[in-house]
């Protein structure tokens, strides 16, 4: 063989060791967001009373059916509420409790609560990311932004409004508490009919 064709032989092995390398970075997994059917709020009167439990329900997803949304009562006046949030999954058999990914990402996971209609009442969050055990390192979250799994709602004169509740995947953290500044994308939203007597 020549030198020349030596020298082409090892140009052509060049080329394809080099073109074959792996050099491509693994693509990024992509987290999709969470399918939830069920969002259940239930709100417990500190010293005693009744529970109220706010519910959307929409068992195909994003097929063509509404949700079922239903109040079971309504709150107290002048009265503080212990709130807590459960998500499901009930396309999944066993039912899929959606409440573990939201806490193994509370740091890409923030509830938002908007009051209007004339309601009185305000909500103030009792957890934050600090709360929760991170999916990813199996330790607590360092950063202390709220969450809202966990809330309290506190009621004052009597009144008819709603209670907007919306999680954000992914929202810029902190924010000012608005939709509108924390953006990222919503996971659910419901708005319920309450009545404060």
């Amino acid at each position: 063989m020549k030198i020349s064709n030596y020298i082409s032989l090892f140009t052509l092995i060049f080329v394809l060791l080099v073109s074959c390398s792996d050099d491509d970075d693994a693509p990024e997994q992509i987290n999709e967001q969470e399918v939830i059917t069920t969002m259940t709020i239930t709100l417990v009167p500190e010293g005693g009373g009744t529970t109220v439990a706010l519910q959307t329900r929409d068992i195909d997803a994003d097929g063509p059916n509404p949700p079922e949304v239903s109040v079971s009562g309504n709150l107290a006046a002048n009265t503080s509420y212990v709130g807590s949030i459960v998500l499901l999954n009930e396309t999944e058999t066993p039912v899929e409790n959606v409440n573990e990914e939201i806490e193994g990402e509370a740091n890409e996971h923030q509830y938002f609560f908007i009051v209007g209609g004339g309601l009185n009442a305000t909500v103030d969050y009792a957890d934050d990311e600090s709360d929760y055990v991170s999916a990813e390192t199996g330790e607590n979250f360092t950063t202390t932004n709220p969450v809202g799994i966990l809330f309290e709602l506190t009621t004052t004169d009597a009144s008819t409004g709603t209670l907007a509740v919306t999680l954000r995947h992914e929202p810029k953290k902190p924010n000012d508490g608005t939709l509108a500044d924390a953006a990222g994308e919503t996971d659910i939203t419901e708005t319920f009919t309450v009545v404060i007597e």
